[in-house]
């Protein structure tokens, strides 16, 4: 097999040069003021600080962010230097500023970072928002450090605008396997159910998530993007904060998992990045949502464990 031909299994999702000059032509950029009709299920191909000042008022239902972590790091056309917690804290501040006009008063928030960036989000966002969690979530991907401890989990900040917000924790249970099954007195399952398959306890979510999984060559959400989020934790926030037909953006898009999964919840989506490539891709993923609405560990109405794949066919 040649170093250009991929494995078998490989389901990453690429995108030719062809598609690129096609599917550009369904991009938008912003250089006045824009209607929500203008924008609505759409990718914006631009920068976002040049596109801000554009977007209409108070229209985001939720606010997804997941900024350039406080590291030296490329992303396709632009790239990001590591700044002190203080510029790092401006910058963020320059983005959060101009956003929050387009949020409705019921919006919520969530912010990405790692353990370097945190300290500089939490400052940022306790002057707009109300702070209402910090989730940390399992970064499974790595072989880890000689010299220090292996950076295993980011963060997810959730804030609201107000006390005025929606929250739908019956839509975002955990599906456990129940090790040890407590029965009553009568032998019945107590707060659990058997089934063929074996004994499962539906759990509340908590704020610390250790079954996501992140895309790798052999999952058909994978794309070359090197930052992509997973469809089943964007899938956990858009279900538990917003409501079917409500507005999900996205400023750094990357290669358009938020998107993906709101047009997959039924929810509407815009969002955007810098990077045509990129860009390109996330409409070519929305295109393969018309069809395959699957959610890599999510299924049946619930979240599964991760590494449940009997379970997930």
């Amino acid at each position: 097999m040649s170093k250009t031909t991929p494995a078998a299994r490989n389901k990453t999702i690429k995108i030719s040069d062809k598609e690129i000059s096609k599917i550009s032509k369904r991009l938008i950029t912003l250089n006045k003021k824009t209607s929500v009709k203008e924008i609505v299920n759409r990718t914006i191909n631009q920068d976002v600080f040049s596109a801000i000042d554009f977007l209409p008022d108070r229209f985001i239902d939720l606010l997804f962010i997941d900024p350039p972590y406080n590291m030296n790091k490329t992303f396709g056309v632009a790239k990001f230097k590591e700044s002190s917690i203080e510029k790092y804290a401006d910058w963020l501040d320059g983005l959060i500023g101009k956003m929050e006009r387009t949020l409705k008063d019921t919006a919520s928030i969530y912010v990405c970072g790692d353990w370097k960036s945190s300290t500089s989000i939490h400052l940022v966002l306790i002057k707009y928002f109300k702070v209402r969690n910090r989730i940390t979530w399992e970064r499974e991907k790595g072989r880890g450090a000689k010299s220090n401890w292996k950076s295993n989990s980011e963060d997810i900040w959730f804030c609201t605008k107000s006390d005025n917000y929606h929250f739908d924790t019956e839509s975002v249970k955990l599906k456990r396997r129940v090790i040890a099954p407590y029965r009553t007195g009568d032998g019945l399952p107590k707060d659990w159910k058997e089934t063929a398959d074996g004994s499962f306890r539906l759990t509340f979510p908590s704020n610390l998530w250790n079954d996501i999984s992140i895309p790798f060559w052999s999952m058909p959400e994978n794309t070359d993007h090197p930052t992509q989020k997973p469809e089943k934790l964007l899938a956990k926030l858009i279900l538990a904060s917003s409501k079917k037909g409500d507005m999900v953006f996205d400023p750094f898009l990357g290669s358009g998992t938020t998107s993906v999964v709101a047009k997959k919840l039924g929810r509407k989506y815009s969002g955007i990045e810098i990077d045509k490539k990129f860009a390109c891709i996330a409409e070519k993923r929305l295109e393969l949502a018309e069809t395959d609405k699957n959610i890599q560990g999510y299924k049946d109405g619930v979240f599964w464990e991760r590494n449940t794949n009997k379970f997930m066919k």
